[in-house]
Formats: structure tokens, C-alpha cells, sequence
């Protein structure tokens, strides 16, 4: 459990909390903790964005339970868009180094962030790491988030898209188990595709159907890291994101026209 997030005294749905029995409505101080720490780190995810957004860099948030390929995925990208996008990434797991090891041996940056017992990154945690990054030489930064379906849906880092991978193996039921992840996803990735002959019970169009039931309209695509099947259809999406959202910044950064004032305007030929 994480008490930064508030999922150790967070009431189970349909009952009280124990806590909240034994200390007499201790679940309304949680509550109000819990918004004071999501208000925080709204501000500070805001903060993240002005930087991201000063030096035209796309953030993107990968969000999956462990396993499921994001690190993989990465990899593949680097390899296919290493020559034309300059990218960076920000690993978060609970410990070691290895995720941000195998970034670095691709040849891209890579700041590792070791959580110890929290399970998902915060704002403050990307803003540490943002230091270490040469921002105005970035075009993406991806943030490879703490595996965990649950609480890393609910903290803003700063990003401007969230992917989410749903890997074979788990299961094409997790849209629905887990809604608010996948409710907050602009992309879902479809991971470990080639598995899906030996796995038959998984359905990709339940999984998406399931998707739709959450009322999101997000692009859904299936892919292959030990293949490379379904790589090219991911990076041609980054790549129109990463258009897209230049465009915006540069509109968004522009110094505004001068206006005439009052007794300048001036006519032509008059």
C-alpha cells in the first residue's frame, strides 16, 4: 500500500473503512488529506507542463501493470525513430536501475526514479528529474511510469498524452476492471500481440468494445516488441502527435500581432 496516494486509507466501494470505525469518521480526514495532496500536485504538474511546453518537447505518460512491455516498447521506438525524433525518458520503479540501463545502451537518455514504496510517480518526483534532461534538445519525452493499473491514472505529472498497454497475457477484461486508467488513456496498446495464437481467449475487439463502454474514443492498435509487428502503425501515431502538438506550441508561444491604437490607423492612398 501507498501512503502517498492515499490507497492504504482509501475506503473499499459498498463499506466503511476500518480505520473510519475505529477512530469515529476518520475517513473524512483522509479525504480532505487526499485532496490537499491531489491539489498540490496539480499546481506542481502545471509547473512541469510551462517547461515542456517552453521547449516545444511532446510528454507522454506510459501507464501498464508490470510486464506488460513498456520498456520494450521504448526500445523498439528508439530503434525505428532514434534518426529523426531526439527523446529522453524518465523510468520510474520501486527499485533498481535496469529499465533505465537498457534505454541508455539505445543511446538515449534515460533518469531513473526509484520510488521505494510508492506506486506511481508524481509531479514532484518528474520535476527532481527534469534536471538532469537537456529539455531544449528534446522533441519527446516519454515518462515510463510504476506498473500499476491504479493510482498512476490519477496523478497529473505534466504529460500531454497518456498510452496505456494492455498486454495478452492479462486478460481483454482490465478496461473494465480497471476504468480509470483506461478512461484517462489517448492511446491503448494492444502489447504482446504475437501471443495471441496461444492465447485465444483473449479478444482484441472485446477489449476494445470494453474500452468503448468507459465513453472514450481513443485509438486502440495491437503491436508485437518480439516481432515488430504493428511498430511501424505506433510510430507513425507519435510521429502525427508530435506534429500535431508542435503546432500548437508554436501557435500557443507566438508573440500576439500589434494592434493599431486609436488615431494610427492608417489608409492607403488616402
Amino acid at each position: 500500500m501507498c501512503e502517498h496516494c492515499g490507497c492504504a486509507v482509501t475506503e473499499p466501494v459498498g463499506g466503511a473503512s476500518a480505520a473510519a470505525h475505529a477512530h469515529g469518521g476518520g475517513s473524512i480526514e483522509s479525504v480532505e488529506v487526499m485532496r490537499d495532496l491531489l491539489a498540490q500536485n496539480d499546481r506542481l504538474a502545471a509547473h512541469n507542463r510551462e517547461h515542456f511546453d517552453a521547449h516545444g518537447v511532446l510528454a507522454i505518460n506510459l501507464m501498464s501493470s508490470p510486464g506488460a512491455g513498456k520498456t520494450a516498447l521504448l526500445e523498439r521506438t528508439v530503434e525505428r525513430l532514434g534518426a529523426r525524433l531526439r527523446m529522453a525518458v524518465i523510468e520510474g520503479d520501486l527499485a533498481t536501475e535496469n529499465d533505465a540501463q537498457r534505454i541508455r545502451a539505445k543511446g538515449v537518455p534515460a533518469v531513473q526514479i526509484t520510488t521505494g514504496n510508492a506506486c506511481h510517480l508524481d509531479a514532484r518526483m518528474v520535476h527532481h528529474a527534469l534536471d538532469a534532461l537537456p529539455l531544449a534538445g528534446l522533441d519527446v519525452l516519454f515518462i515510463e511510469n510504476v506498473g500499476n493499473l491504479v493510482c498512476p491514472a490519477s496523478f497529473d505529472l505534466g504529460e500531454h498524452l497518456d498510452v496505456a498497454l494492455l498486454s495478452v497475457p492479462e486478460g481483454d477484461d482490465k478496461p473494465q476492471k480497471y476504468p480509470v486508467m483506461f478512461r484517462a488513456a489517448d492511446l491503448l496498446l494492444i502489447t504482446k500481440a504475437d501471443l495471441l495464437p496461444l492465447l485465444p481467449e483473449f479478444d482484441p475487439a472485446r477489449a476494445e468494445t470494453s474500452l468503448r463502454a468507459l465513453s472514450s474514443e481513443a485509438p486502440v492498435l495491437s503491436l508485437s516488441c518480439r516481432t515488430r509487428g504493428g511498430i511501424d502503425a505506433w510510430c507513425a501515431w507519435l510521429e502525427r502527435v508530435r506534429g500535431e502538438h508542435r503546432e500548437t506550441a508554436v501557435a500557443r508561444l507566438a508573440p500576439p500581432k500589434p494592434h493599431a491604437h486609436a488615431g494610427e490607423h492608417h489608409h492607403p492612398g488616402l
